[in-house]
């Protein structure tokens, strides 16, 4: 009886959280699951700890690919197995299955909490369930199945034993798509440099991704008559933002590198830079591979500069990938350019953009700075390193922003913080992946809720403010 009212008056505590508050709580019930099971004997070996597995559950969930054990060597093919469901899961949306799970604990819901849960989810990515969550899945499976079949026939020949490239090339192909970064590898893809099939279908898998379902759906549903003015404007943006971000930041590498005489392009020809450049740049977009180590040796401050630039923005709104998402990108620009020009509207391919979405647009990125400063902050101001090395405030900045963004792009720094170093990373991984506004959201609805309800009915009046 004990047992059954606990379960009772939990399941009550749960019918009482708001759908910010229940992605938090399951996203946290998921991680400490997956620690459990990778650090099971049945999933990896005696290195692989509870903290270790923490480490490695939270960056798959949150898709981002920093890791502190080798992934091929430490895991067994079942912890392997369990690692990709995790990145399946997380990629494709913990909003879709909190939505799930919701439904399950909070029976017979009201129209008005059904609706708001729907616009919720919408907002931060996913769009609803039924018919949209078996969209989502197919088109990943389609996707997935294309590139691990490349991969396995023309790709990873080089691996001998056919079960071994298989299961390599279907586990890259879920990381890739998923821009989470796991390689069973243990230095990432480097033996592959050269490889140009290898890169483009990585690429490929990577923007696929990071496009989002959105702008995938919409271009499918427009294939018998497919036309650029006919799909929404929130592809086209999508589209045409992903398209310069990879052009300008490849240029912008390629140069930076070869002018400077960095040693990432060392050895290799105009069109193996050129390769090279495009896949850094897509992989700095939130998927965290890489075919040469970055370190201060290998790259320049700028080329650094750059790739932590293209880390922050990030993929868009619906993808696989984190950062604040290139919609919030083009919606600060939009809204530079009207502020220039004099204008009171911001116009973006003449269509009139709500100032809901600018502010949210600014929420959003503002919250993501001072997220990313607060952690850099941490890691400086703290003695988190274990031997005491001395590290640079670039190669830290860096590093907050590859777990916040969840890139996983790894500048050295990750496996030689101590247990409290490394939990800044989890804390910022987890933020970076809901989102710093769905976080933000929950505290201020537990902190603050009947301020809230109060808010709602009061009006203020207008004043001036000079910036």
């Amino acid at each position: 009886m004990k047992l059954t009212s606990k379960v009772y008056k939990l399941k009550d505590a749960y019918k009482k959280l708001s759908v910010p508050q229940f992605t938090i709580v399951t996203g946290l019930f998921i991680i400490c699951l997956g620690t459990l099971i990778l650090s099971s004997p049945l999933c990896s070996s005696s290195k692989v700890g509870l903290w270790e597995a923490f480490f490695t559950s939270t960056s798959a969930i949150t898709v981002t690919g920093l890791t502190i054990i080798d992934i091929g060597v430490d895991l067994n093919f079942f912890g392997q197995v369990f690692l990709a469901f995790m990145l399946l899961s997380g990629g494709l949306g913990l909003m879709a299955i909190t939505t799930f799970l919701q439904g399950f604990v909070v029976k017979g819901t009201k129209l008005r909490t059904r609706l708001d849960k729907g616009k919720t989810l919408d907002e931060f990515g996913v769009g609803g369930i039924g018919r949209t969550f078996q969209s989502i899945a197919i088109t990943a499976i389609s996707i997935i199945s294309f590139g691990a079949i490349i991969l396995y026939s023309f790709g990873f020949v080089d691996i001998q034993n056919n079960w071994e490239r298989l299961w390599s090339s279907i586990f890259h192909s879920i990381s890739a798509y998923n821009n989470a970064g796991f390689s069973l590898m243990s230095n990432s893809l480097q033996d592959y440099r050269t490889n140009y099939l290898v890169n483009i279908v990585f690429v490929f898998l990577i923007v696929m991704g990071g496009l989002g379902w959105r702008v995938i759906d919409d271009i499918w549903s427009h294939k018998k008559n497919l036309s650029y003015k006919k799909l929404s404007l929130h592809s086209r943006l999508v589209i045409r933002t992903s398209l310069s971000l990879i052009l300008f930041g490849s240029l912008g590498f390629f140069i930076t590198e070869s002018l400077l005489n960095s040693q990432f392009f060392n050895d290799l020809n105009l069109f193996e830079r050129l390769i090279s450049s495009i896949f850094e740049t897509v992989s700095a977009r939130t998927a965290g591979f890489t075919n040469f180590p970055i370190s201060l040796n290998s790259i320049s401050d700028t080329g650094l500069l750059l790739l932590m630039t293209l880390m922050f923005i990030g993929a868009s709104t619906g993808g696989t990938g984190g950062g604040i998402k290139t919609t919030t990108f083009i919606a600060l620009m939009a809204a530079t350019r009207s502020t220039l020009r004099g204008q009171k509207d911001v116009i973006i391919s003449n269509r009139l953009i709500s100032d809901k979405v600018i502010l949210k647009a600014v929420g959003i990125t503002v919250g993501s700075l001072l997220f990313v400063l607060l952690m850099a902050m941490l890691l400086s101001t703290t003695n988190t390193f274990v031997k005491k090395e001395s590290f640079t405030f670039l190669e830290i900045l860096f590093t907050c922003i590859s777990a916040f963004a969840t890139v996983g792009f790894d500048i050295g720094l990750t496996a030689k913080l101590n247990h409290f170093g490394q939990f800044i990373l989890i804390v910022g991984m987890f933020v970076g992946r809901l989102g710093i506004l769905l976080l933000l959201s929950a505290l201020w609805q537990a902190l603050y809720k009947s301020r809230i309800d109060r808010q709602k009915r009061i009006g203020y009046p207008r004043a001036d403010l000079y910036v």
